[in-house]
C-alpha cells in the first residue's frame, strides 16, 4: 500500500541538522527533476527579492522565505515528517507514534512536493517555499515538469494506491489509469439536509487521522475491501463509490458536521 499526501504551506526549519544531500533522498529516479527544480528555485531567489516575491506569489510577511530559498542546498535538513507542520500533519502527531507504527508511516506513505517530487516521512529536507501551481524561470509549470516521472514511480509502485493528495498535487503526476483497479481516492464529505457535500474545514484534519489509523493498525490493507474494514474498525464511516468511465473509485469518508 502507498498512501499519497499533499504537503502543507506552514514548516518548521530545522534548528539543527545535516545539509541536503539529494543523493540520499527515496525514489533515485527523481533526482534529475528534483536538481533542475532546485536550481532553478535557488537562482531565481539569489537574484532580485521583487521578482521572486511576484513569481513565488508571495505577500508583504513573506520576504523571509526567499532568503529561506536561497540557501536551500546549506540549511540544516530534518525528517521531512517533522518539518511539514500543517493541519493534516498536526493531526497525524507523528512524533507521538510508536517506533512500529513510525516505519510503517515511513513505508507506506509519501508526501506530494512542488520542490521535491514524492519524499518518504524520513526523508531529510530543508523547510522551502514553492506551491505546485507555481511556475519558474528556465522550468516552467511544476506540475509539467514532474508529471512524466512522477507517473513513472507510481505506474511501477505495487499494491493498492490511496490518493489523499489536493487536486493541485494530483496534477504534479496522476495516478495511471492502468493502476485504477488498484487505486482509490479520499474525499471528506458530511450529512446536510439529507445530501451529502464535500467539506473544506474538517478535510486535511480528517485525513491525518486516517493515515493515523493506517499507521497503528498492524494490517497493511492491500484492497480497497481492506482498506475499508481496517478504517472502519478504527471507528471512521466510509462508502466507497465507483466513478463514471471505469475510473478508481472514491473512498468517502463521512463526518460530523
Amino acid at each position: 500500500m502507498l498512501i499519497l499526501l499533499p504537503p502543507s504551506e506552514g514548516k518548521s526549519p530545522a534548528s539543527a541538522g545535516p545539509p541536503l544531500r539529494l543523493d540520499a533522498m527515496s525514489y533515485p529516479s527523481l533526482t534529475a527533476t528534483r536538481t533542475r527544480v532546485l536550481d532553478a528555485l535557488i537562482r531565481l531567489c539569489e537574484g532580485r527579492t521583487a521578482t521572486a516575491t511576484r513569481v513565488l506569489d508571495l505577500g508583504p510577511t513573506q520576504h523571509g522565505d526567499v532568503a529561506l530559498n536561497a540557501g536551500l542546498r546549506h540549511h540544516p535538513c530534518a525528517p521531512a515528517i517533522e518539518v511539514y507542520t500543517g493541519v493534516l500533519y498536526e493531526s497525524l502527531d507523528a512524533t507521538s507514534l510508536t517506533p512500529a507504527a513510525r516505519a510503517r508511516l515511513d513505508q507506506h506513505v509519501a508526501i506530494a512536493s512542488a520542490l521535491w517530487g514524492l519524499v518518504r516521512p524520513s526523508d531529510i529536507i530543508p523547510a522551502y517555499r514553492l506551491s505546485g501551481g507555481a511556475t519558474l524561470p528556465r522550468v516552467g509549470g511544476i506540475a509539467t515538469a514532474w508529471r512524466p516521472a512522477i507517473r513513472e514511480v507510481l505506474r511501477a509502485t505495487s499494491g493498492l494506491v490511496v490518493d489523499m493528495r489536493s487536486s493541485t498535487y494530483v496534477a504534479l503526476g496522476p495516478v495511471p489509469e492502468e493502476r485504477d483497479g488498484e487505486s482509490v481516492t479520499v474525499r471528506v464529505l458530511t450529512e446536510r439536509n439529507g445530501r451529502l457535500i464535500t467539506v473544506s474545514h474538517h478535510n486535511k484534519a480528517t485525513k491525518g487521522l486516517l493515515v493515523r489509523s493506517l499507521a497503528t493498525s498492524r494490517r497493511v490493507p492491500s484492497t480497497i475491501d481492506e482498506l475499508v474494514s481496517v478504517l472502519e474498525r478504527a471507528g471512521h464511516r466510509l462508502e466507497v463509490n465507483s466513478s463514471a468511465g471505469g475510473r478508481a473509485p472514491t473512498l468517502d469518508v463521512i463526518i460530523d458536521s
